[in-house]
């Protein structure tokens, strides 16, 4: 045969109605060789409703809730938990590779090394620094990673990138993915809760908690910063009782009948849950944002009798009472994005450690000694790090007055409690802490591993929506990160 004739094109015309083509077909799908025919996604036949009764996962779980601190911004990572002996030698000296900046107008190629003293903690011997004292003596309950990387280096999409998947605006929170697939264990408090600063609300606000295209019912709600936590949750004195009962009834069946009218009206059945939610709220959210019903050794081990550590630590004990009582996902937050240290990071820098340290740590050794550690995630961490050079502002360069910029390529953050290994570093980074070179976690690694510990697999893990599907991660064939677990 000449090779015309024995073209791809010309095999296929000429077996594909004879008993070659069938038998071909048939060892090569033995043979686990023939692509999988999905075929067009199809619709649901019958109107499908969406609630937060808990359900079943994937497979046997080995977390129930989780607590996310998210520090907007970027901690430096070479200050904090990342030490780099090799910096401190060339401080003050130029850089001797290549610097991926974000803002190439204030660069330098000046290295300025670890500020703070690093040393090892616990009998795990992790090198953490004297900034974070509180959170040296947890070093035996984390599993700090080294290697994180997200490598869009900038804030929005390293955030985006980090809490839904891809780093791009509009898409579900891990938060909201988490409610959806595992609803609440408690229908008396909200699913995903939203713990926001005093000083404002963090950047893109509220994106950090949105549903994107999953049903509106699986939104974050935000808690106030500040007492009352949840406006509105107690009726006035003429309302109370069987009186606000009778109307809250006559109410829902006006809603329910108006709903039959309009099927498949997913934000008509949202609201109508959250009507509901907030009747059953009025005991439970009292009771779970009342920490005066907490000891004083737990207000002091949280800080909550120190100006500095107030408001940290009062939100951290929220938390642990929020998943005390069945809520599945938390997310504490900062303003702005205050960890963003362009400028003054020798005086910054400190200041927000002194409001996280005590507190974060606190919360780890609270659920611990509860044992609700096991089955809890507890994750400490930024949507990026900074670079091992001086980032000069307008002002000029004195000491006092340089940053670092961002980096994306190479950054720490840890995670406690939720089937994670106890006093283990995971991953490396280069001589200057630039970019990740061992053990390399990217952003949707991380997410399809806090998944598998829900008992979760990415892969089936979707969503119809508008004739496609949704999902978290989008790479069906995203590893697991299973060396950062016990």
């Amino acid at each position: 045969m000449t090779p015309s004739l024995c073209s791809r094109r010309h095999w296929m015309h000429s077996s594909a109605f004879g008993l070659a083509g069938v038998a071909s077909a048939l060892l090569l799908k033995q043979d686990g060789l023939l692509a999988e025919d999905k075929g067009p996604i199809k619709p649901d036949l019958e109107p499908k409703t969406f609630d937060m009764l808990a359900k079943k996962p994937h497979f046997e779980p080995r977390a129930k809730a989780m607590i996310s601190m998210f520090m907007i911004g970027g901690p430096s990572q070479i200050d904090m938990f990342d030490p780099k002996p090799e910096l401190e030698k060339l401080d003050g000296k130029e850089f001797p590779g290549e610097v991926q900046y974000d803002n190439p107008a204030q660069a330098s190629r000046l290295v300025m090394g670890p500020q703070w003293k690093f040393a090892p903690r616990g009998q795990s011997g992790i090198e953490m620094s004297d900034l974070i004292p509180n959170m040296c003596e947890i070093a035996d309950d984390i599993t700090l990673i080294r290697s994180m990387q997200t490598n869009v280096n900038n804030h929005l999409p390293s955030m985006y990138a980090l809490n839904t998947g891809m780093g791009t605006p509009g898409r579900a929170s891990l938060g909201s993915w988490l409610t959806y697939a595992l609803g609440s264990e408690s229908q008396e408090l909200p699913a995903f809760v939203a713990l926001t600063h005093p000083h404002g609300m963090p950047l893109i606000g509220g994106e950090n908690w949105a549903n994107g295209l999953l049903p509106s019912i699986y939104q974050g709600t935000v808690v106030r910063p500040m007492e009352p936590r949840i406006l509105n949750l107690d009726p006035p004195e003429y309302m109370r009782g069987q009186a606000q009962q009778s109307q809250l009834n006559f109410l829902k069946q006006f809603n329910a009948a108006h709903l039959a009218e309009h099927p498949n009206e997913n934000d008509l059945a949202a609201r109508m849950a959250s009507y509901e939610l907030a009747g059953r709220m009025q005991l439970a959210a009292k009771d779970a944002f009342d920490i005066s019903k907490e000891s004083e050794d737990i207000h002091r081990m949280y800080g909550i009798d120190q100006d500095v550590t107030r408001d940290y630590g009062t939100r951290c004990l929220i938390a642990r009472r929020l998943v005390e009582r069945g809520v599945r996902f938390v997310q504490i937050f900062n303003n702005g994005q205050s960890w963003d240290h362009h400028d003054s990071i020798l005086s910054q820098l400190p200041l927000r450690c002194n409001e996280i340290d005590k507190p974060a740590a606190a919360l780890v050794r609270d659920l611990k000694q509860r044992g609700l550690l096991d089955s809890t995630i507890v994750h400490w961490g930024g949507e990026m790090g900074r670079l091992p050079v001086i980032q000069v502002p307008a002002s000029g360069n004195a000491k006092e007055k340089v940053g670092r910029d961002h980096n994306t390529y190479g950054f720490s953050m840890w995670v406690a409690g939720g089937g994670f290994k106890a006093g283990y570093v995971h991953g490396k980074t280069d001589d200057f802490s630039h970019h990740a070179v061992e053990g390399i976690v990217q952003h949707h690694e991380w997410l399809a591993t806090v998944l598998h510990q829900f008992g979760l697999d990415h892969a089936k893990l979707r969503h119809k929506s508008g004739g496609g599907e949704l999902s978290l991660v989008q790479t069906a064939a995203t590893r697991v990160a299973k060396e950062l677990l016990a």
